[in-house]
């Protein structure tokens, strides 16, 4: 859970922001009933036991049909957790089903499949997290904690929402603290979709958060308002999720790419821009991850948009890609100083990148990259 426990922990205080913890489903005063749809009876158990130890109550379903009609009896359930390739109704129809009868119950795949793009799949059609199996207890334990958490947040907002009409007058502080509880949910649903990078390519996973740290300090430096920084800062995480759409043979090709696969390779900022658009509250981050690759005289892709056109955000996220991909080892050549960067971006200041990004990014202290770097891998492998 990187970028929520990012933003909550480390460069909140860099930001001048820090958000609250969240509570504990368990302490809830009802029990919290989890619906477990397992067609191997050994597993369903193994499960059940793991979830009964940290106080849930569960009951088992064999088949999709079955979890159905457990759905359908008066016992209300909290969370669906589900096998994926199951006999009559498997995991994805059950999944389907849920989420049209039972929008707000959240529902967890958990599968021995490890298909990144069918993952991708499930988790726009409503699931919220994809478990691999073998998974061990504690990682069971955390999703679902982290589905009710998101679901609690979700239903409590909405509930605000509906009422805030009347509620604005004498209830400002309240207002305050839905705003920040939101915004907790939102770093949660971006870290799911970095979960779905890292699945692919854990190199991928550094990358994006040495960006979106190397992008938070040029925007800091840039003058950037701090409200905005957060939401740069998402953008800047997820600017290569459309690598999602990129098969392996290209994406992780260790020689240079052919023209042809080059095509497939630059189609990334459309996929990933088709991704995360579908999420409402990303709709700027959304901007940055399909204009990321646009360079300030027009030569960039994949619209060939000019100067201004690109989204100021887009262009301080070019200037950070490029940094990390120089001072980082590829598979074509050894990492270079961070010198060998600065170099490199002054000299296509006003062709690939925004000469007043460049004139500001130049101005800063050079051991910052450095020392940003070293943070960021430092708390990946911890």
């Amino acid at each position: 859970m990187y970028f929520s426990k990012w933003m909550q922990i480390g460069y909140p205080d860099y930001l001048g922001l820090r958000l609250p913890k969240g509570s504990d489903m368990t302490n809830r005063p009802m029990p919290v009933r989890i619906l477990v749809v397992e067609d191997e009876e050994a597993i369903g158990e193994l499960i059940v036991s793991i979830l009964a130890s940290a106080g849930y109550e569960c009951r088992q379903a064999a088949d999709g049909e079955e979890a159905l009609a457990a759905l359908a009896s008066a016992e209300p359930f909290d969370l669906v957790l589900s096998n994926l390739m199951m006999p009559r109704l498997d995991g994805r129809e059950l999944l389907q089903r849920v989420k049209a009868e039972y929008p707000d119950i959240p529902f967890i795949v958990e599968t021995a499949v490890h298909d990144v793009p069918l993952r991708a799949t499930l988790m726009r059609e409503g699931a919220y997290d994809y478990l691999l199996k073998p998974f061990e207890p504690d990682q069971l334990l955390a999703a679902v904690h982290r589905a009710l958490e998101y679901s609690r947040l979700k239903l409590e907002n909405r509930a605000y929402l509906a009422n805030l009409e009347s509620l604005v007058a004498t209830r400002t502080e309240q207002l305050r603290q839905a705003v920040t509880t939101l915004e907790r949910s939102y770093d949660i649903s971006v870290d799911f979709m970095g979960d779905a990078m890292a699945l692919n390519d854990v190199e991928a996973e550094g990358h994006s958060k040495r960006v979106a740290a190397f992008t938070i300090a040029i925007a800091r430096a840039t003058g950037v308002p701090t409200d905005r920084i957060r939401i740069i800062a998402r953008g800047a995480y997820l600017h290569d999720i459309g690598e999602l759409a990129i098969p392996d043979a290209i994406l992780l090709k260790p020689t240079t790419l052919t023209a042809e696969e080059m095509v497939v390779m630059r189609h990334h900022c459309l996929a990933g821009h088709e991704i995360v658009k579908k999420v409402p509250f990303l709709d700027e981050a959304a901007e940055i991850v399909y204009a990321h690759h646009e360079s300030y005289d027009g030569t960039g892709y994949p619209r060939g948009l000019k100067g201004e056109e690109i989204p100021l955000s887009a262009r301080m996220v070019a200037i950070a890609d490029t940094l990390d991909a120089i001072i980082s080892d590829q598979s074509y050549r050894c990492a270079q100083p961070v010198s060998a960067a600065r170099k490199e971006i002054r000299r296509c200041s006003g062709t690939q990148f925004d000469p007043k990004i460049v004139e500001t990014f130049m101005a800063m202290d050079e051991h910052i990259w450095g020392d940003l770097r070293k943070e960021i891998d430092a708390g990946t492998q911890g």
